[in-house]
């Protein structure tokens, strides 16, 4: 072979080798390029930005709201990813118990009241000599909706209980006619109606249970404020109570649950219930024309359920959880929370939401049709937990069934 022939496939094999080479280069170059658009897709749409711990917070809540608190708290873990809540839904005098016998160890409560919370706080300090949460300060319990005692009542009863509207019903009322042996002809109702059916709950295991039993104290006493240890151990009022839970045919553990059958059985299962107010608002439409008018009844002296939220000191929350769970208390009294509130036929803690008007699904605007007020009398002062208990051990001593 000559020497210039084999120089020009010298040649030809070097820009082979060049060629293959450069094609390498492009495909590299190309490569990091695709990948890089990638990483920066993936970096915009936020892949990449979620945290790579999540923070459990236990909430333990009262039932009576637990459609909110589960509507809210699924649109809070939406905007915050990073923190998982862990829902416990509870009776609010059980969570008591289990709270201070260190059965459940949440990292935030909300029980349906300030009773509750006053009772819970001073068995921790016996207990524990510690506080159970901050007493001031943004970490001290704050209400998140409210809701009023109630009575509801078949319009004919609560016509002839109120004298047409021109008396309140109240305990002493109820007291007269549940004493009488004539039933409900004694204050002029129909024969055929019987005697007088009351519902509530049991006082030792249901919150709404336990208001009634403070109010019938509060009226018997004639005070707003005040109550003592000694006015449960009154015989006098020992004697009332004996009377007034005679016209109970059984004491129930959950409050949802007597306004479902009274809706379900009408006047011959209850003619009148003590309910929360959201409850009944709740329960109207389902009633109405089914046995008659089914009416809400505001009592001379009621209390609040203000559905306080309390962030627990205990020495299992971590400051992480700590964070999480001022983010969502935070959120919980925020507008967004306290309007969802509103649909559920409670009132929002936040006074800047109005009670009418906020929209189709508000429904206060259709209540007011059936005795649903947006101003209620006076409201009681929450007793402390002392004088709670002493009224528990009462009523189970008198009645205890």
């Amino acid at each position: 072979m000559s020497a210039g022939n084999q120089g020009g496939k010298l040649v030809i094999i070097g820009l082979f080798v060049a060629a293959v080479i450069g094609a390498g280069v492009f495909i590299a170059t190309r490569g990091g390029d695709e990948a890089g658009k990638a990483d920066g897709e993936k970096a915009a749409k936020g892949a990449d930005t979620k945290p790579t711990e999540v923070v459990t917070l236990p909430f333990l809540y009262s039932t009576e709201k637990k459609a909110w608190i589960r509507d809210a708290v699924a649109d809070f873990e939406k905007a915050n990813p990073g923190i998982k809540v862990d829902l416990q839904g509870k009776g609010s005098l059980d969570a008591v118990r289990e709270l201070v016998d260190g059965q459940v160890k949440p990292v935030l409560w909300s029980p349906a009241d300030h009773v509750a919370l006053n009772l819970a706080a001073s068995d921790w300090q016996q207990k524990y000599g510690a506080p159970l949460f901050a007493e001031e300060g943004d970490d001290a319990p704050q209400p998140l909706v409210l809701t009023p005692l109630v009575f509801v009542a078949w319009q004919d009863r609560g016509d002839v209980l109120t004298e047409h509207g021109k008396v309140d019903i109240t305990w002493q009322r109820l007291h007269t006619v549940l004493s009488a042996n004539e039933g409900w002809p004694a204050i002029g109702g129909q024969a055929d109606w019987g005697f007088v059916k009351l519902g509530h709950t049991n006082p030792t295991r249901s919150n709404s249970g336990l208001q009634a039993v403070i109010l019938m104290a509060y009226d018997f006493h004639g005070k707003r404020a005040g109550l003592q240890v000694g006015d449960a151990l009154d015989q006098g009022f020992q004697s009332f109570i004996k009377t007034v839970e005679k016209g109970v045919p059984a004491f129930g553990s959950s409050t949802g649950t007597f306004m479902k059958e009274m809706v379900l059985y009408g006047p011959s299962k209850y003619d009148v219930v003590v309910t929360y107010e959201n409850l009944a608002i709740e329960q109207l439409p389902n009633a109405q024309g089914r046995w008659g008018n089914l009416r809400i009844y505001y009592p001379k002296q009621t209390m609040w359920s203000s559905h306080p939220i309390a962030l627990i000191k205990g020495d299992w929350v971590t400051d992480a959880q700590r964070d999480a769970a001022r983010k969502l208390m935070t959120y919980l009294r925020g507008t967004e929370a306290q309007t969802k509130a509103l649909q559920y036929g409670f009132r929002p803690s936040d006074p800047s939401i109005p009670l009418i008007g906020k929209g189709a699904r508000n429904p206060f605007d259709a209540a007011k049709a059936f005795g649903a007020r947006i101003d209620i009398p006076s409201v009681v002062e929450p007793p402390p937990g002392p004088v709670v208990h002493n009224l528990m051990e009462m009523w189970s001593r008198l009645v205890g069934r």
